[in-house]
């Protein structure tokens, strides 16, 4: 019996290990891995990522691991005297805090550490290319995945997201829309795809509130579909529902403190978002379980009606935020903060500011969105296209206000275009004497490349010469991120020379002085710290007797003045008899002295003296 079991085995064609998909994936990530850490290793000064988000939430995972309370995101040590509550996810610190005490079990604390945040973002590489590659590997074969699987490795290759050192939340975010959008174009509309992508939903939402569109439109397509197919598609629209609802609240009572549980926040995952999304998910199951699916506009009007409901309970319970999050920012925060925030940028603010970049942030999308809205007409595959084309054009849209919703955008737009590819790829095979049939296959897949559009867009702008350096284009996102303008490590040592106080210095090197020093930062660069980010450029405007009050009323200790940063620059320009303007001019009030030695990076650091001296 086994030697016939063995012979039947022995009979059967092997399959080649790359048409499988795990061993597939484990490729494309490790080749992707490998070249990221020798570009990031060749030249690296430091482990965490430029971003000033990096520096920020290795700050918080510190705290966690030195006994901060689970629920607590207060940051002490931030902002005006309590500090500061942040609105991230303790979602995101668990695994990369786990990670280093494993580490810690064979390094020392600050190699483990050094370690974990290198390696984080290459970590989610291939969850990242996981579903992508299972949902073009069900959808169109193994040689379209090796074609999706290549574009994925040049988008992480690409992305400033998964460069080393970077552990903001927004790497994860990728990897779980990726995950949303795979499964919902699963051909075979399995229960279980939908299941993953409500609980990838709820996990999206738990993380950052900045997915809030995306998972709406997603509800809307798993509605949609239920109301287009009715009791055919009954099943995973119940699941979905179900999922949705018991997922969304376990993330709920898992990450909020049950002091907050009637609170509404419109900047982090809160009540209003969590009832929206439970009670949605909850009336799909229930839309669904209905024993008889009836007539298709009896289903339209039934998820209109709910629709409606579910906007009326918005209005209710959390009206504020169906409007801008950041519309009660102060003014001056919004001219002297806000509109200099790269990712924060529109369309039309980016085309001013850097025009070569416009390309790579939204050719690739718009080239998709156009892919899927033509397969659709011509009814090709017309509800994957479909679906697609909503999935990547909200993502798009969003992109439009903030550019930051562009990486959402390339990376989804990975799923159509490697069909395109595919099907471009097959027509120039069976006609290999046709140079127009080639020429199509190579455009397709050079339309693709977000790195291709950015590259051509700083040849475009700048010439060759740049565009041949890859590191034109980190000051634009593509392959690194925003840095701040002063602080390297001769001034953190002559700040640790202080006793631990307060120090007054821009928001863009706020976060590394609570990396690398036990002081308060009077400013960073976050929303939910506007008295404190204030209270800075108050002092940098205010004449030098009133900047003198607002030093002591911060209680504030120690200024590093930092000239060459934008922000100061605008605030010198702004206000030419201001302190920051004096203190360039070597006008030094009384009540400052100087310490330590000008720094190459341009601080120039001041001790607040105390009255009487």
């Amino acid at each position: 019996m086994a030697d016939r079991s063995l012979s039947r085995a022995a009979g059967r064609p092997a399959v080649p290990l790359l048409s499988r998909l795990l061993p597939a994936v484990v490729l494309y990530a490790a080749i992707a891995a490998v070249i990221a850490l020798a570009f990031f290793l060749s030249d690296a000064k430091d482990y965490v990522g430029a971003d000033n988000d990096d520096v920020m939430r290795l700050v918080e995972i510190r705290d966690f691991l030195g006994g901060q309370n689970w629920f607590d995101l207060t940051q002490y040590r931030l902002g005006l005297e309590g500090g500061t509550l942040m609105h991230w996810s303790r979602l995101i610190d668990l695994p990369i805090a786990l990670l280093i005490r494993l580490f810690s079990l064979f390094l020392s604390p600050g190699k483990a550490e050094a370690v974990v945040v290198t390696i984080w973002p290459l970590l989610l590489a291939p969850l990242l290319l996981l579903p992508l590659g299972l949902a073009v590997r069900r959808l169109a074969g193994v040689a379209t995945m090796h074609i999706a699987l290549g574009l994925g490795a040049l988008f992480v290759l690409g992305c400033v997201r998964f460069k080393p050192g970077s552990i903001d939340h927004h790497n994860v975010q990728l990897t779980l829309v990726m995950w949303i959008a795979a499964m919902l174009v699963d051909p075979q509309k399995r229960a279980s795809s939908y299941i993953v992508a409500a609980i990838a939903c709820a996990l999206a939402l738990a993380i950052g509130v900045e997915t809030t569109p995306f998972v709406a439109v997603v509800c809307v397509c798993v509605a949609l579909q239920w109301v287009w197919h009715g009791q055919a598609f009954s099943r995973p629209a119940r699941f979905f529902g179900l999922s949705l609802a018991l997922s969304v609240s376990a993330a709920f009572f898992l990450t909020i403190p049950p002091r907050a549980y009637a609170v509404v926040t419109c900047d982090n995952f809160s009540l209003g978002f969590y009832a929206l999304s439970a009670l949605g998910g909850a009336a799909l199951f229930l839309l669904a379980s209905l024993p008889k699916q009836r007539s298709r506009p009896f289903r339209v009007a039934l998820a209109g009606v709910t629709g409606g409901v579910l906007l009326l309970t918005a209005r209710v319970i959390a009206p504020q935020c169906l409007g801008d999050p950041l519309g009660t920012l102060d003014p001056l925060l919004v001219e002297l903060w806000l509109n200099g925030v790269t990712e924060a940028r529109s369309v039309f603010a980016e085309a001013q500011a850097e025009p070569e970049m416009v390309g790579g942030f939204y050719a690739v999308g718009l080239f998709a969105i156009v892919v899927c809205l033509v397969r659709s007409l011509k009814r090709e595959e017309t509800e994957l296209h479909l679906v697609l084309l909503a999935l990547i054009g909200a993502s798009w849209g969003i992109a439009l206000l903030q550019v930051r919703g562009a990486f959402f955008s390339n990376m989804l737009a990975i799923l159509p275009l490697s069909l395109l590819i595919t099907d471009l790829r097959r027509a120039s095979a069976a006609d290999p004497e046709n140079p127009n049939t080639a020429f199509a296959y190579i455009s397709a897949v050079l339309m693709s490349v977000p790195v291709v559009w950015a590259l051509g867009g700083v040849l475009a702008v700048n010439g060759w010469k740049q565009a041949a350096d890859m590191r034109a284009l980190s000051g634009a996102g593509i392959f690194g991120g925003e840095v701040g303008e002063c602080g390297d490590p001769a001034d953190m040592a002559a700040l640790n020379t202080l006793p631990t106080g307060v120090i007054v210095a821009p928001s863009n090197s706020g976060a590394d002085i609570l990396r690398w020093t036990p002081h308060r930062a009077l400013s960073a660069p976050y929303h939910r710290n506007q008295k404190g980010m204030l209270t800075e450029l108050y002092i940098g405007l205010a004449q030098p007797g009133e900047a003198k009050a607002f030093l002591r009323g911060a209680g504030v200790t120690a200024l590093a003045f930092c000239k060459t940063d934008p922000q100061t620059d605008a605030l010198i320009r702004r206000k030419p008899d201001g302190l920051y303007a004096g203190l360039v001019r070597g006008q030094v009030p009384d009540y400052l002295q100087p310490f330590g030695q000008p720094s190459k990076s341009g601080f120039r650091l001041y001790r607040v003296l105390p009255d009487g001296n």
